[in-house]
C-alpha cells in the first residue's frame, strides 16, 4: 500500500511503498492566508483532468482529493514557496506518476 508524506516546512513530498522511499518531489502548498491542513487524509477521489470549482475553473491535472473542502494534490505551478489556496501542487511528471501508484483510500500524511 503506497503512502505519501508531505512536509510543509521543507515543501517536499515523499512516496513510500512499505518502508521503502520510492520517490521524492518538491511541492508548493498553501499560503498563510490559505493554509494547507495537516493530518492524515485518505484519498477520497481521483480525476485525471479536473477544474477547480472555487478558483476560476483553474486546471488541476491528476487531481487527488483529500477532503470535502477542496484540498487536493495536483499538478501545478511551483514558484519555490507556498503559493496555493491550500492544495498541494506537484510537478506535472511527478503528479502523473503518483496518480498511477495511489488509489482511492491511499493514505496521505501532511505534517508541518
Amino acid at each position: 500500500e503506497p503512502r505519501v508524506v508531505v512536509s510543509l516546512t521543507d515543501q517536499m513530498a515523499y512516496l513510500y511503498r512499505g518502508d521503502e522511499l520510492a520517490a521524492v518531489s518538491t511541492i508548493s502548498s498553501g499560503t498563510d492566508e490559505h493554509p494547507t491542513p495537516t493530518g492524515i487524509f485518505p484519498i477520497l477521489a481521483k480525476q485525471t483532468l479536473y477544474h477547480s470549482k472555487k478558483y476560476d475553473n483553474a486546471p488541476m491535472p491528476h487531481m487527488q482529493r483529500l477532503d470535502s473542502y477542496g484540498i487536493a494534490m495536483h499538478a501545478g505551478h511551483l514558484p519555490g514557496r507556498p503559493a496555493s489556496h491550500g492544495c498541494i501542487r506537484l510537478p506535472a511528471k511527478f503528479a502523473a506518476k503518483l496518480y498511477t501508484v495511489t488509489q482511492v483510500g491511499s493514505t496521505v500524511l501532511i505534517a508541518a
